[in-house]
């Protein structure tokens, strides 16, 4: 029984050095995750050299600092009186400035228009004058073409909801407004726009190249989708239930004859043009192929290859953006000739994996195979961008305005929002201030 207690002792402490060492080695790991930096997802902080490593700051051949704003009021301030002998001091000079800004925090304005009959003893007659107020308001609304330009651009360009629109209006004037009126003020900024709208549209149409794109758009609870239409100096919105090809036929026509630039969604297919297919789409995808493979030596070669001929076509691109005027067409010829030469070494590089459906690079070669004709637009024709970003970044703001309102109630919402985001955004292309600008469409659409 000793000798048995002994060996189950012997046992027990080495059991018990085994944790031992997995505790330690345990700790050790949770030591490493307890180190501070940044937590899953962020960067890094760069590292900084001591003071005394770092190389001094280049000096600016201008001054860029901050300019002092033209005063709308100047507050002097100077000694009225000698402090030792008491004798009254004028006249002087400026000596330092200090700039101070500010707003003005007040109550809205009530203005009544009071109509005034008269009577005339000689003639045995009254008269009325003709009330026009149509330089403050429109139509018989009761809040100023100010307010509702104000509302219109906090709904549109702040992406703020009704409430926090009535808050804020509460907040800094005093001003309360229901809801419901409050809503019907961009409606009636949109119904003012109509006209402007559907400019827009014509002006697309007859553009020499066009982004499209389109996202999802909730309305009433049902899906549906936000397709935008843009140029450097439009954009255009506008919402549909379908995501069909009939809307960018629609929207464009049928008689469209500019580029038209998208990604590699299919409802594009059914209009009419010349098209160029979105490369940080394609590079993005074969980026993702490589990192889901990344033991596969194959997909790294043949991204790498993909990319070397995507940077050969945009270098060409480059040099012949730097034509100015006419293209004569020995130029023209050898453009279309540089395209097709773009089209065959891409295709040489996807026609080894299109019958090969377990190769990784299949499903991208089928693409690459399917859009050939659609990839290389840049290169004849070097107005025209290799990629989708102007109609991405026009979606954007959109996006967030969908994640603070989920969407709209009733056609009449979604048709409004997409008015005044067409309005608003070309506004913003064209270097505008949008309140003004919104401010002189009411003043020009008639009441």
């Amino acid at each position: 029984e000793l000798a048995s207690a002994r060996e189950e002792l012997a046992s027990a402490g080495a059991e018990l050095a085994s944790a031992r060492e997995r505790i330690a080695e345990l700790e050790a790991q949770l030591g490493e995750a307890r180190k501070p930096g940044p937590p899953s997802g962020v960067k890094a902080n760069r590292p900084r050299k001591p003071p005394g490593e770092r190389k001094p700051r280049k000096k600016r051949a201008e001054n860029h600092g901050r300019q002092l704003s033209v005063p709308t009021e100047e507050v002097f301030h100077a000694v009225e009186s000698c402090p030792d002998c008491g004798r009254t001091l004028a006249g002087g000079w400026e000596h330092d400035r200090r700039e101070v800004l500010d707003i003005p925090m007040g109550s809205y304005i009530v203005r009544h228009h009071v109509v005034v009959r008269r009577y005339c003893g000689v003639c045995g007659k009254e008269y009325v004058p003709k009330l026009d107020v149509s330089d403050e308001v429109l139509g018989q609304h009761r809040v100023s073409r100010k307010i509702m330009a104000l509302v219109a651009y906090l709904k549109t360009v702040s992406r703020l909801p009704v409430a926090k629109i009535q808050e804020l209006l509460g907040t800094l004037y005093g001003l309360h407004l229901s809801e419901g009126e409050l809503t019907r003020l961009p409606q009636v900024v949109a119904e003012r726009g109509r006209a402007a709208y559907e400019a827009l549209g014509e002006e697309l149409r007859s553009s020499a190249v066009v982004h499209a794109d389109e996202t999802g758009w909730r309305e009433d609870g049902e899906n549906g989708y936000l397709w935008v239409f843009g140029t450097p100096t439009v954009e255009y919105f506008h919402r549909d239930k379908s995501r069909a090809s009939a809307i960018p036929l629609g929207i464009l026509g049928e008689r469209f004859a500019g580029v038209l630039v998208s990604d590699f969604y299919a409802a594009y297919g059914r209009v009419v043009c010349e098209k160029q297919r979105c490369w940080v789409h394609l590079l993005r995808d074969v980026k993702t192929l490589e990192e889901t493979h990344p033991k596969h030596r194959g997909v790294a070669r043949w991204r790498a290859r993909i990319r070397a001929i995507y940077d050969h076509a945009t270098t060409y691109q480059t040099e012949q953006r730097k034509w100015q005027g006419p293209v004569p067409r020995p130029l023209e010829r050898e453009r279309r000739r540089a395209r097709k030469q773009f089209e065959r070494a891409l295709m040489k590089l996807a026609r080894p994996y299109l019958k090969n459906p377990s190769d990784p690079r299949h499903i991208l070669a089928k693409r690459i195979e399917r859009f050939r004709y659609e990839l290389f637009a840049f290169v004849q024709y070097p107005a025209v961008p290799s990629g989708n970003n102007a109609a991405e970044r026009a979606l954007r703001p959109s996006v967030i305005h969908r994640k603070v309102c989920g969407g709209t109630r009733s056609p009449t919402g979604s048709r409004t929002m997409a008015i005044l985001q067409s309005l608003f955004g070309t506004w913003r292309l064209r270097g505008l201030a949008p309140l003004e600008a919104c401010l002189d469409l009411l003043a020009s659409t008639p009441a």
